[in-house]
């Protein structure tokens, strides 16, 4: 029997004209993206579809993102619902939503105050962040151990990529210390150390904003960055996606998790395929698909309907 978990992508993946050929072919995507726009002040569907200069800037990047998630799981879900849940940083607030933790209208409150925290923790105290791969996470471990200054590994995307965050010249030095062991080394476009010490500040500024939020369990099973595994305490959700921004997204040991309970079908559901990769280097014999716009959409469909 086929067991299916939903994955939602970080940010990063976004880029101009997403979306737009779902909302052209769909009239409840327009109210979806209306609603958004109502809420956030900005018209997100213009955002969305054109490039502009302040296109990938966190604070807009991150509610986006959400939008789409939003509405793929809308769509995806006429035709099959998940049995489990899992987002990679950011892509944690589309799955939590689709279990039902909180509304498309608090996800996108929840957003505006995270990415507004971000942002501003990225002026004060800049960082950077670099993809490593091809050595072991204990191997980039062991590359931000021997260097001087703030660097850690803070995304485990794969046995064989690792992503580490810091102060922009330990970083650096980190990252050419993995390639002279033969790593490839990919800088990636932000100038923040995401899921580090360096973002302490957002995220108590962030925990301030929401921590009265009413928030409640998923529905359906979530399994998370923090644990690497199924959580199963939403007691204290706010104080958790405090703790989510300064901690390490342990997605390979998620990945791990979910096929050892069964999940044998991987379904992603965001912009770009980035999540598809990272399920294909970590786990065997296991089914996976994405959905973007409406030929994966329809792709996605007639392959689950066939499983």
């Amino acid at each position: 029997m086929n067991k299916i978990a939903f994955l939602y992508s970080g940010q990063g993946a976004q880029f101009p004209g997403m979306g737009r050929d779902l909302y052209e072919a769909f009239p409840s995507l327009r109210a979806l993206y209306e609603e958004a726009s109502a809420l956030l002040g900005y018209d997100t569907a213009a955002k969305s579809f054109h490039d502009s200069p302040d296109f990938n800037d966190t604070l807009f990047a991150q509610p986006l993102n959400f939008i789409l998630q939003r509405a793929l799981t809308l769509l995806l879900e006429e035709s099959v619902s998940p049995a489990g849940l899992a987002g990679h940083s950011l892509g944690e607030y589309a799955a939590l939503c689709a279990g039902g933790a909180f509304s498309f209208a608090q996800g996108l409150s929840l957003l505006s105050f995270r990415a507004r925290h971000m942002q501003r923790a990225a002026e004060e105290r800049p960082g950077a962040m670099y993809a490593v791969l091809k050595l072991t996470p204990e191997q980039v471990e062991a590359a931000c151990e021997e260097t001087e200054g703030y660097v850690k590994a803070v995304n485990y995307n794969s046995p064989l990529q690792t992503v580490i965050a810091g102060e922009s010249g330990p970083a650096q030095a980190a990252a050419e210390r993995c390639k002279a062991q033969g790593a490839r080394i990919a800088p990636l476009a932000v100038n923040a150390a995401f899921h580090s010490a360096l973002m302490q500040g957002a995220a108590q500024g962030f925990y301030d904003d929401v921590k009265d939020f009413p928030l409640t369990a998923p529905t359906v099973p979530f399994y998370s960055n923090v644990t690497g595994g199924k959580m199963e305490d939403f007691s204290a959700l706010p104080a958790y996606l405090r703790d989510h921004l300064v901690s390490p997204v342990r997605f390979t040991e998620e990945l791990a998790a979910l096929q050892a309970d069964g999940y044998n079908v991987f379904v992603e559901l965001g912009p770009g395929k980035t999540l598809q990769g990272l399920v294909k280097k970590t786990l065997e014999n296991v089914t996976v698909l994405g959905v973007q716009d409406l030929p994966t959409l329809e792709k996605a469909r007639e392959a689950l309907a066939q499983l």
